[in-house]
């Protein structure tokens, strides 16, 4: 039951993020969710920081939870274990979001927005192994799931990366927001789909584990 729980924290932190950029933007004047970033929402300087913080722990502590989930259903699943400490990896860094805000477009570049820079590529770069090493998990259409979620990831991901300099140039950028709502929205999907996955997982026991021969013992 409780390795079930923690599952759950996976569909729960995807539409908890789900919620949170639908209602954050309604609270932002002028805020334009095609053509402004979803890290927009928490700038420095952000009607919708304070809220969008708060929020986004709650996420980070579901998504960490639901990683220890993905751990206790491993087994001798090495691909999956793998994916377990990668997901809690992910979660323990976004604890530092906070920490490195971006600026509001037209603001001075500070060291803040280059650390929300770093932040974003490590972010990217666990997500794609997060999806890579869970395709491996399963079997055929997990696998040919995985690679399509990857497939579209990579591809919109590049496209927000052409756009993001303009960021700081404070130049159009009229659809960078649909470009990375579409790879947020492709990881979050990629999430629940691994939860109902685990969840129909049969991870043996302990006790499960012993098996007798001929009045002997053995543990495997």
């Amino acid at each position: 039951m409780i390795r079930k729980a923690l599952l759950l924290c996976g569909i729960l932190s995807s539409l908890l993020y789900t919620g949170m950029n639908i209602i954050a933007p309604m609270y932002f004047e002028g805020y334009s969710s095609a053509g402004q970033t979803v890290s927009e929402l928490s700038a420095i300087g952000a009607p919708t920081r304070p809220a969008w913080l708060a929020w986004a722990f709650v996420y980070t502590l579901l998504f960490i939870a639901f990683g220890w989930g993905v751990r206790m259903s491993a087994g001798q699943n090495r691909a999956l274990r793998i994916t377990g400490g990668l997901i809690l990896l992910y979660g323990i860094i976004s604890l530092a979001w906070p920490f490195a805000p971006m600026h509001l477009r037209g603001a001075a570049f500070s060291l803040t927005d280059a650390l929300h820079i770093a932040m974003g590529a490590a972010t990217i770069l666990l997500m794609i192994l997060i999806m890579g090493y869970g395709a491996g998990a399963f079997d055929k259409p997990f696998r040919y799931y995985s690679i399509v979620s990857l497939v579209i990831y990579i591809a919109f991901g590049a496209l927000t990366g052409i756009d993001s300099p303009r960021i700081a140039k404070n130049l159009p950028t009229p659809w960078i927001g649909v470009w990375e709502r579409i790879i947020i929205g492709d990881f979050l999907l990629w999430v629940v789909v691994l939860t109902i996955l685990l969840l129909r997982r049969n991870v043996p026991s302990a006790e499960a584990m012993i098996f007798h021969h001929g009045g002997t013992e053995t543990r495997r």
